[in-house]
């Protein structure tokens, strides 16, 4: 089971996400946090693998709250869920430690997908903020030459794993679309954080964009 903590200052958003995760049989909400205090109090309580972490909330925000959470020994992964599209929060976010940055409108099934990939200890980012990071991280002479002469090192199985990664798909949807089991394509993915030199997801779908290969 993947054990679920959900933050958010709204009482109905609170139940609505929790109807949503606990209609997948393999994701429990463990408790709930009204707050980024109390999140932190909940978290060290019931131990969850996934803090889903709203940023506005009174007290604590849900930055602070995710840089305290993300400092601990094996600390619970931190997807932010929000209504704002601000190219500071997903820096700050991201910063302090944030696996994810998803939107509030996110789809069910997809929201769901998002827990369990980051439970899984990869990143994931709604598209749209996938779009600020390369636009942020883009700029400068040579950024295109650089990224393409890193990305040469891939073979041409990886190039399309990376491709998909980039277009922000799971690894059960990027094994579907390749037609590869969903331990193959994590097993690329590795290599290919590996051979790119990245930490996570979101870097080597910045280096996909930067390649051009989308």
């Amino acid at each position: 089971m993947i054990k679920v903590l959900i933050a958010d200052d709204e009482a109905l958003v609170r139940a609505g996400l929790r109807m949503i995760l606990q209609s997948d049989p393999e994701i429990e909400v463990v408790a709930e946090a009204t707050d980024g205090a109390e999140a932190i109090d909940q978290a060290l309580a019931h131990r969850p693998d996934v803090v889903l972490m709203d940023i506005r909330m009174p007290r604590l925000d849900g930055l602070a709250a995710t840089e305290r959470i993300s400092g601990w020994p094996q600390p619970p992964r931190v997807l932010v869920l929000t209504t704002f599209d601000r190219d500071e929060y997903v820096y700050t976010a991201l910063q302090h430690g944030a696996a994810g940055f998803l939107f509030k409108d996110t789809p069910p099934r997809e929201l769901t997908a998002a827990v369990r990939t980051v439970a899984e200890g990869n990143a994931i980012l709604a598209p749209s903020v996938t779009r600020h990071l390369i636009d942020h991280f883009s700029q400068g002479s040579g950024v295109r030459d650089g990224a393409r002469q890193r990305v040469a090192a891939l073979t041409p199985r990886e190039r399309e794993v990376l491709a998909a990664v980039a277009e922000g798909l799971s690894n059960a949807r990027i094994g579907h679309v390749l037609h590869l089991s969903e331990a193959t394509v994590k097993a690329h993915v590795s290599q290919i954080m590996a051979k790119l030199d990245a930490a996570n997801r979101v870097q080597i779908a910045v280096l996909a964009h930067q390649a051009g290969i989308l």
